[in-house]
């Protein structure tokens, strides 16, 4: 019988520590601690984010892309995700969390309950974000329109509502560091921060794995379109033969170098950018011509 005490004692520690590894992870309040929120600051992050293209309701112009009610569908092969409510309702939405609240969100996909958050919302590529940003986001999302009304659950069923084990899933595939490393320019490490972080570009350009995982070795090369139709575009130098001033004038226009206009969900992502300073287009312009982005390979 000793055998079979040794392996409950294996089985029970083995538990217990999946169990810590699995924990949901939280900012130090010391990370916060004596930042004051700039709400300019935290309107250009609102956009650099494109937090109304997923937030907003589908199709809304003008002011209406600041009512965040959420509700907009994200079908994929584990269910269907429904975007939250982020407006500033302290119940239906997010008027009453903290800058830590955020933080933990952004930064480490956790709810202000504990609970895992699923990566339909990119906080793998927000993690990369600077905490003086979140808490100037979250002070100019306290000064957007209250909306009383929750969005509609997520409709996951079994064995992907099991919200642990995405603490597994963030083991595996959360990432803390930056994909393109090496020497920069100041404005290519402020187009890297742009576009690897508030951005969150590679979570639509860049291909998944059978799990859901980013394949951070064909990071931008494009990937099939979750909606089932076409494919979505590689932003690579070698594939998107554009100068730093075309790519810049695009995020800026939504024109292209052949006078074409963006389509599709690009229209929604140049409504962001287009409020975007002239120096973080061409930020941006000019990580999207690294050598490394060409060589296939984003790591020094």
């Amino acid at each position: 019988m000793k055998w079979l005490t040794a392996l409950l004692i294996l089985l029970f520690a083995g538990a217990g520590v999946g169990w810590l590894l699995t924990s949901p992870e939280r900012v130090s309040p010391d990370q916060l601690a004596g930042i004051t929120p700039d709400l300019k600051l935290g309107e250009q992050v609102f956009y650099a984010g494109g937090c109304a293209s997923c937030h907003a309701a589908p199709g809304a112009e003008g002011d209406d892309k600041l009512i965040l009610a959420g509700g907009h569908s994200f079908p994929s092969q584990f269910g269907t995700f429904i975007a939250p409510n982020i407006s500033s309702d302290k119940n239906a939405g997010i008027g009453g969390w903290s800058d830590e609240d955020l933080a933990n969100a952004m930064l480490h996909g956790t709810s202000p309950e504990g609970q895992h958050y699923y990566p339909a919302f990119p906080y793998t590529s927000y993690a990369q974000m600077n905490v003086e940003d979140i808490v100037s986001l979250n002070a100019f999302l306290k000064t957007l329109p209250a909306v009383a009304t929750p969005a509609p659950a997520h409709e996951v069923g079994f064995p992907f509502n099991i919200r642990r084990a995405l603490g597994g899933w963030k083991l595996l595939f959360a990432r803390s560091g930056w994909v393109v490393t090496g020497d920069l320019t100041p404005e290519q490490e402020r187009g890297r921060y742009l576009v690897e972080g508030p951005g969150h570009c590679g979570e639509c350009h860049t291909p998944r794995n059978g799990l859901g995982g980013l394949d951070l070795g064909k990071w931008l090369t494009g990937g099939p379109n979750p909606s089932g139709k076409g494919k979505i575009p590689a932003l690579t130098p070698d594939q998107l033969d554009w100068s730093q001033g075309d790519i810049a004038e695009y995020l800026k226009s939504g024109f292209t170098p052949e006078y074409d206009s963006a389509g599709g969900e690009m229209v929604d992502v140049i409504a962001n950018t287009s409020k975007l300073s002239d120096a973080d287009r061409a930020a941006i312009a000019a990580y999207l011509k690294l050598p490394q982005l060409a060589a296939g390979d984003a790591s020094d």
